[in-house]
Parts: structure tokens; sequence; C-alpha cells
């Protein structure tokens, strides 16, 4: 039977080929492998340290809110772009947390989690043949959205040499003069890098004499160890040439409940309300009030970054004793590390998407491979743990199926 849809596809989802595509995605290949694994390994654990979400549940204080909420009849209506006491919140959370004015009415909107708003914004700026420059390995919902809409990407690799900072003067000036809008995101997913002020008042200087758009990912601006991210905001005209997108996801255990905020230029946020508006008709109002409970208790992400940072240590110590080089854990809840040459039995690695699956088969320790900016492989401490005991039997358990091992490097 022909397929009448087929020939009816929108040519920026493959035409009349989309689904027939033979290239299988990383992601693919990795749910292959686990599961060639487990059922070549029956009875053995596969650790699984590639999954980037929260391993527990909000606190019980935010859930309670919730019920309380979802129990009021007046909270059942749509809620547009946002309730004013969210926005209320979450701007006193900026000015409290990062020293950042911002106007309740005109700079602040409510999302229904990150990546919609991340999605939605180069409606806001990007016209056939406009340029996004995204920063590789990296989200790449913003740059996929862009080339939806008619646009190109010129990728910004993150370099070990560099800091996991884009070299902003290596863009060249062809598309210096197309780029609309800059994507940032620290700290850094995967690298786990951090940026700081200086970086920051760079990206302004850039953004004023290209004519370009700022828009900074900070899903992880929490979960910091040691020093701590600055907000984009916080920095002199930051405010005049861009826009922060802050999650509940990350920080707050929140990931499902989809909840965020975009928040700076006034006429950005209006831009992206506008868009909004034509897409969705708001979160839950009593999601609104639980996630403003949750920002107006920033004490409820202490023991949340205590748990990262003390695996974050455990996982990075192990992985250096067999001989990984890895950057001490500053941000994100993720470890990002080169993979070695190959074992001294005899294996060779060329990719990192080679040395995942080898992790994978042989090792039942599942991660994410990145060979967009050098072969790294990505491993988080989201992994389920019921204790802390559990917690030290997980990675005793990855030393000694490392251990067994001897890489080259």
């Amino acid at each position: 039977m022909s397929d009448f849809v087929q020939n009816l596809i929108a040519e920026r989802l493959g035409g009349n080929m989309f689904g027939k595509d033979t290239k299988i995605y990383k992601f693919e290949k990795i749910k292959r492998a686990k599961k060639a694994a487990i059922a070549a390994n029956p009875g053995k654990e596969l650790i699984d340290m590639g999954v980037g979400e929260p391993d527990d549940m909000a606190d019980a204080q935010i859930v309670n809110v919730l019920k309380e909420e979802a129990m009021k009849k007046e909270n059942r209506f749509y809620s547009d772009n946002g309730i004013q006491e969210f926005k209320d919140v979450a701007a006193k959370y900026m000015k409290d947390r990062f020293g950042v004015d911002i106007d309740t009415q005109t700079e602040i909107n409510h999302a229904i989690g990150s990546k919609p708003a991340l999605a939605m914004f180069p409606f806001c700026v990007i016209n056939p043949g406009d340029y996004a420059l995204m920063t590789i390995p990296g989200y790449p919902v913003t740059g996929t959205i862009t080339k939806y809409l008619g646009g190109e990407v010129y990728n910004l690799p993150l370099l070990k040499e560099n800091n996991f900072l884009p070299d902003l003067d290596a863009i060249p000036e062809d598309i210096k003069k197309k780029a609309k809008l800059l994507y940032l995101n620290y700290p850094n997913n995967p690298t786990g890098a951090l940026a700081d002020r200086d970086f920051f008042k760079k990206v302004v200087d850039f953004a004023k004499k290209n004519n370009v758009v700022v828009l900074h990912d900070a899903a992880y601006i929490e979960l910091t160890y040691g020093e701590e991210q600055p907000s984009f905001l916080s920095v002199d005209g930051a405010k005049e040439v861009g826009v922060e997108i802050h999650s509940l996801s990350k920080s707050f255990n929140m990931t499902g409940w989809r909840m965020a905020f975009v928040c700076g230029n006034e006429t950005l946020v209006k831009a992206f309300a506008t868009v909004k508006d034509n897409n969705d008709s708001g979160q839950f109002i009593p999601i609104q009030k639980a996630a403003a409970y949750a920002l107006s208790h920033p004490e409820l992400v202490t023991p949340i970054r205590e748990k990262y940072k003390r695996r974050l240590n455990k996982l990075a110590k192990i992985l250096k004793d067999n001989g990984f080089f890895v950057n001490e854990p500053k941000g994100t809840f993720y470890l990002y590390f080169e993979i070695p040459k190959g074992t001294k039995s005899g294996r060779k690695f060329t990719t990192a998407e080679e040395f995942c699956d080898y992790l994978i088969r042989e090792k039942l320790i599942s991660s994410v491979p990145w060979d967009d900016a050098g072969n790294f492989i990505r491993f988080t401490v989201t992994f389920e743990a019921k204790d802390l005991a559990d917690e030290d039997r997980v990675i005793n358990e990855i030393a000694k199926r490392l251990s067994e091992e001897e890489f080259i490097f």
C-alpha cells in the first residue's frame, strides 16, 4: 500500500525520506548496546551512568504545596503567560541570589521547562539565512529549531585547552555578519565547566559589536562546588543584549514538573511571551505555586548539592586511580573526560562511541559519548542508590570493573 502521507512530510524532517534514514543515532546505539549487554550477562547489574536527570523526588514541602493548591477550584484555569505570584518570587530570587534586578511586569516570564523555552527562542530572532552560534558538545534544541526555520548553525567547539569556553575571536567575519543568536550554557553540560565574569563581559562586547542576541541557559547554576557560577545578567550591559533561562529541574529535583523562567531584556522577553502565547496555555497554576515555594526556599538545594559533590569526588577519584584525566568537578552533576587510546589486552579506541560501546558490552557501565570536540565520555552521578551504603556499593563496583582492565592513554 502506498503511503499517501509520506510524500507530504516537511523537508525539515526529511520529506519523503522521513523515517527511512538508515543512520543510527548515538542514543539508539546506546539503547541497543545496553539491551545486548543485559541479554549476554543475565543476573549482572548494568550501572547506568548516562541518565542526566535527578535520581530523587522533590522535597516533601514542595509536593505538599502542589497538593494543597491542586485542591483549590480557582487554580483550574489556564495560566497563559504565568501567574504574577511566580514572577514576583522568581524576580526576588534573581535579586537575592545573583544581585540582578528584574522588572516583574516586563522582564520575566515562566516557561513549561527550559527545553520549550530554548525551542521557542529562535522564533523570536531567526529569519531564513540567519545563523545561530551553538557551543558543541551541548544541548542542540535551539540549533535544531534554527534549521527548521531556514536558518543555519555555526558550531563553537568547547576545548580543554580553552577551559571549555568558546573562542569568539575565531568566528569568521562572514559568519559574524550573518549571526543573530549566541547560545551559551554555564555551568556547562556536558563539560561541567564554569564561565567567569570576564568571559561574560567579552560576550556582551561581542554581542553589541556584532548585533547578536545572547541566550544563556542557566539550568545547572545552583549546582556548583567551590566557586560559584555568576548569572550572565549580573554583568554590566548583559540585559541590553540577552536573556537567561533558569530551571527548577536539576537543582530542586523537579525534572518532570516542567517549570522554568526566562528573564532579562524586556523586548526579548516580550517576544518570547508572544511566541509562547501561540504555543501553549501556561503551566498548571498549582505547579507554578509549588515552584514559587521552592525558589523562596533555596536552602532546599543544599542537601542536593552536597550529595552530588560527594558523588562527583568519589567517582573522580576512582577514574583517576585508573589513569583517566578528570578535571576537578566545578558544576553540574557530570564528569567529562577523555577516552583512552586502548587497553593493554589489545583493544583500540578511535572514537568515544567505540569506547562507550565497549564499556556497556564488556563492563556493563552505560555512559554518553561525545565526539564533537575531541573524544570524551560523560558520566553522571544521578545513578539510583537507596542510601549512602548503596551509593558506595555502586561506585566501588564501577572501580572494580574498571580495574579489571589496564588502559593506555
